[in-house]
């Protein structure tokens, strides 16, 4: 049942045909075996690869192989009945969220992969909510159904309570465990029952002894679906039921609307379930031409522009890959046509680049494209200074999209070159790093003069760092991994005085200011981040652009704080009087004003220094729980879960970032190797006045 259609005669002529989706899941859930098993179904490739032999088409970088893990977002594309599916597998450790991020910007739907005995693990639920920040649809698929204590029901019911969206199974099992062999599937009644020796299904009539069992659970998917689309309910009163066609529209319907997932399940390993999850995808998730035209901006006004291959080009550039044949920028192309040699305006650095080439991405292999039309997910080869996050458009009708968000760096080392001659190499070395992976940062420090890498995790730098010795022959020194502290204030200051007046000869400087601030109020995950301005002056004593300039000058106040320098969050400031000359008050003179006023506040105000925190999510033998219970108190941990299961137990604790450093190889030697464990950000905290101390003693 394996369709191989020629991807080249699939244009977007018809972009109904067409389907961008991503992988999305917790580390270990499976996503990089269920897209192996997605190009073998669909004839693309014609061996299962597996990750634990290092033979997956998509985990194809070496440092991916031998920690077998997903590290950077991998495109492919592939055919299945007549459609083309562009798919990108993602990371699904917390380091590589970023990736993640920047995949979620472009794509138009979604599987979300989930283990059968874990449910919904800490990184699925986040990137859960990433995909929920840029309303991209989802379908999910329950994996590892052969696995000893899997159950479909209980992970379907974490979905509901983690997620907090309505979970529409439409499949039932067959068998359990190592028993698993097949589905019933609940819309056409019937059963599928896989060899895993070939690889092919077959459709069966649903076994007698489940048949009662199935038609209790499609009657309780049609008053789920009831309940969630208007359309069903009035054929589900009106009928008592609801027929095929119209609970397979009413779910389309729900899953682009956000307002429910329909949920799958299988093994992708023994290859079980992937034809469903396909007919699934093509089913159920959008086409470019169902999803809400792209909004941009120009100047102060918004266009939007529809995926038309007739109109104006427009692309975002969501990754760049510099490979030793040359750099790659991975573009998703939302309206017009480009093809070789067109000249394409980056709207956001207002200059003009060439396309050389157009390829069509297999993860590290490339076919070559003519064009690409809107809906397309290419490569393009020739675009020199284009970054992530850049806007590509038609010099004659430019426009600037909305760049994937990019996380604050949390962890920062020192890195140096170990023979000083190499000094200029690791330079550029980072500098490629950096144009590669926007959620890496380098800087230098002021005191010592070192270069100093930070990124989103200690496995994250690991990477980094390991790629600059393998791809440059570099020798490199590291430092001890440093994490990013906050500075917040906790007692404001109200009414502070501020006045700039500067006479040096001809125009001189006058800006006066009063300035109230105070903290935002704290989440419930801990301390408030962000930085918020009002203006509460009256009369128009201090005129619009003035205001802008004062907060312009306060947010140059936040880069370094009071305490240890570090950057201040959580703090609102609110702008309550001022007065200007009529001829020396400039936008410059309030801008300095603003910054100076807040710096002045800052040391006056009561602060504190906040640290980053994690939930660390621990799974360790019974015999296990008191010394790993011990080694996280002792870390400044606050246990707050504690889950048994099967011979295991689940510990939850939030623990500060800087005394992870380490903890991998403290886990192992309390659990004799048998312990695991995830992270997941959860926001910044306060530190202990005994240990603030010391830190700000460094």
């Amino acid at each position: 049942m394996r369709t191989n259609l020629n991807l080249q005669r699939l244009t977007t002529s018809s972009l109904a045909s067409v389907r961008n989706l991503g992988i999305l899941a917790h580390v270990d859930a499976g996503k990089t075996t269920l897209t192996e098993r997605i190009l073998y179904v669909t004839g693309t490739t014609h061996k299962k690869g597996e990750v634990h032999d290092g033979t997956t088409v998509t985990d194809f970088d070496t440092q991916e192989r031998d920690r077998g893990i997903t590290i950077f977002a991998a495109a492919v594309s592939c055919a299945w009945d007549g459609h083309r599916i562009n798919l990108i597998d993602t990371p699904g450790h917390v380091d590589f969220a970023d990736e993640v991020e920047r995949s979620l910007r472009v794509l138009d739907g979604a599987v979300a992969v989930f283990d059968a005995v874990a449910g919904v693990e800490p990184q699925s639920e986040s990137v859960w909510r990433q995909a929920d920040r840029y309303g991209v649809p989802r379908i999910a698929f329950v994996n590892k159904l052969d696995r000893a204590g899997a159950d479909l029901d209980t992970a379907a019911r974490s979905i509901r309570e983690r997620l907090g969206t309505v979970p529409l199974v439409v499949q039932l099992p067959i068998g359990r465990e190592g028993d698993f062999t097949g589905v019933i599937d609940l819309l056409r009644l019937h059963a599928q029952v896989w060899d895993t020796q070939s690889g092919t299904y077959e459709v069966t009539p649903v076994p007698e002894e489940l048949r009662e069992q199935a038609r209790q659970r499609r009657h309780v998917l049609e008053e789920a679906v009831a309940e969630l689309h208007p359309g069903a309910l009035e054929e589900y009163v009106a009928e008592g039921a609801l027929s095929t066609e119209t609970l397979a529209s009413a779910l389309r319907d729900i899953t682009r609307a956000g307002d429910g997932v329909v949920v799958l399940c299988g093994s992708a390993y023994r290859n079980c379930g992937v034809e469903p999850l396909l007919e699934a995808v093509v089913a159920y998730l959008p086409s470019p031409l169902d999803v809400p035209a792209v909004r941009g901006t120009l100047g102060d006004a918004v266009q939007e522009r529809d995926a038309d291959p007739g109109a104006p080009f427009a692309g975002l550039a969501f990754k760049v890959n510099a490979t030793a044949t040359g750099r790659l920028t991975y573009v998703r192309v939302y309206s017009g046509t480009i093809r070789k040699g067109d000249g394409v305006l980056d709207a956001g650095a207002g200059r003009t680049e060439r396309i050389g080439r157009i390829l069509r991405v297999q993860a590290d292999r490339h076919a070559e494209l003519e064009q690409a039309v809107a809906g397309d997910i290419v490569a393009v080869v020739g675009l020199k200074g284009t970054r992530a996050g850049s806007t590509l458009c038609a010099p004659s009708a430019p426009l600037v999209l909305e760049p994937p968000a990019v996380a604050a760096a949390v962890v920062s080392v020192a890195v140096e070159a170990r023979r000083r001659v190499d000094t200029g190499r690791l330079a550029t070395a980072l500098a490629r790093l950096v144009e590669e992976d926007p959620s890496l940062a380098v800087r230098t420090d002021p005191e010592t003069g070192q270069t100093v890498l930070s990124g989103m995790g200690e496995l994250h730098l690991e990477v980094a760092v390991e790629k600059i010795r393998r791809a440059q022959g570099l020798e490199v020194g590291v430092g001890r991994p440093q994490v990013a502290y906050r500075e917040t204030v906790v007692s404001g200051v109200s009414g502070l005085v501020y006045r700039h007046v500067k006479q040096d000869g001809g125009a001189g400087q006058f800006a006066h200011v009063v300035l109230d601030v105070e903290p935002l109020e704290s989440t419930s995950d801990g301390a408030a981040e962000g930085f918020e301005f009002r203006s509460a002056v009256v009369g128009g004593r201090v005129p619009q652009e003035y205001v802008r300039a004062v907060e312009a000058g306060c947010r140059d106040a936040l880069v370094e704080g009071p305490l240890g320098g570090h950057p201040v969050t959580g703090v609102r400031v609110t702008l309550t009087d001022g007065a200007t000359h009529p001829k020396d008050s400039s936008e410059m003179a309030f801008r300095t004003a603003g910054r100076f006023a807040l710096r002045e506040a800052l040391r006056t105000a009561v602060t504190e220094l906040l640290e980053p925190v994690v939930e660390v999510t621990a799974t360790v033998p019974d015999d296990a729980v008191g010394g790993v219970l011990g080694d996280l108190a002792a870390r400044r941990g606050r246990v707050s879960g504690q889950l048994a299961r099967s011979g295991t137990a689940v510990l939850t604790a939030r623990v500060p970032l800087a005394e992870l450093f380490g903890y991998a190889s403290s886990l192992r030697g309390r659990t004799q190797g048998r312990g695991t464990f995830t992270t997941r950000a959860t926001g910044y905290a306060s530190v202990p006045a005994a240990v603030a101390g010391k830190v700000l003693a460094r």
